[in-house]
């Protein structure tokens, strides 16, 4: 976790505003730095405790749950649907080195919530980076519905694309499809039905589908307009 670390740790550094805070960090870096039982102690009691500051709650997590110590489980979880994507990217690092079976329904429960899919993208990752048996079925359901007109959330979309792609499970082919009749997901559908030995299906898409390819006809013509306009 050496470089992911050193990138939190600078990133926490400029946040601090005290004294205090700083005080504070380095008691953190050198618990990290122990990496001793009585340690891990002292950071899972900063998870529960009242009134401390976010950094600190993400620091002690990301420490324990890169160590596996389960504990960390709740508030990685809580970060990695956090308004901002450099602490749910952390997260979902941290939660990719966790083994907990718990990990990856939570995952797929923020992937597929409507209400957050702004903050879906690393979700959508990390069930792609666990490969568990929710993540196709929650990549499918979160592409297919983004898959409408004027979406603004395609880079979510794009990272089910490359997902179920990478995934390699043919359960995504009508989703991947119905994909190529958008223009900001269609190269990358195509790679990904490519990938699952159906890039012939994917060519009669582009070309305006046939009365098989139900997913892509209800997707509308690739002329129309775009699921993934801003």
């Amino acid at each position: 976790m050496e470089d992911e670390f050193h990138e939190l740790t600078d990133r926490v550094r400029a946040e601090l505003r005290s004294p205090q805070d700083l005080v504070a960090y380095e008691r953190l870096l050198g618990l990290a730095r122990k990496n001793t039982p009585a340690g891990r102690e002292e950071l899972a009691r900063m998870l529960v405790a009242v009134e401390r500051p976010l950094w600190a709650r993400e620091i002690a997590a990301f420490i324990l749950g890169c160590a596996g110590d389960k504990r960390a489980f709740e508030t990685l979880v809580l970060l990695l649907n956090y308004r901002e994507p450099v602490r749910c990217a952390t997260a979902a690092h941290a939660l990719g080195k966790l083994g907990d079976p718990r990990t990856a329904r939570a995952a797929a429960a923020l992937a597929t919530n409507p209400l957050r899919t702004a903050y879906a993208l690393h979700p959508v990752r990390l069930l792609v980076e666990l490969r568990a048996p929710q993540s196709v079925p929650a990549l499918i359901a979160t592409l297919e519905r983004l898959l409408i007109p004027h979406n603004p959330y395609w880079r979510v979309a794009l990272a089910c694309v490359e997902g179920l792609g990478a995934l390699g499970d043919r359960r995504a082919v009508p989703a991947l499809t119905a994909a190529t009749a958008h223009p900001r997901l269609a190269a990358a559908a195509a790679a990904s039905l490519a990938r699952l030995g159906v890039h012939e299906d994917a060519t009669r898409t582009a070309g305006g589908g046939t009365p098989g390819d139900g997913a892509a006809a209800d997707a509308g013509p690739r002329g129309g307009p775009s699921a993934d306009a801003p």
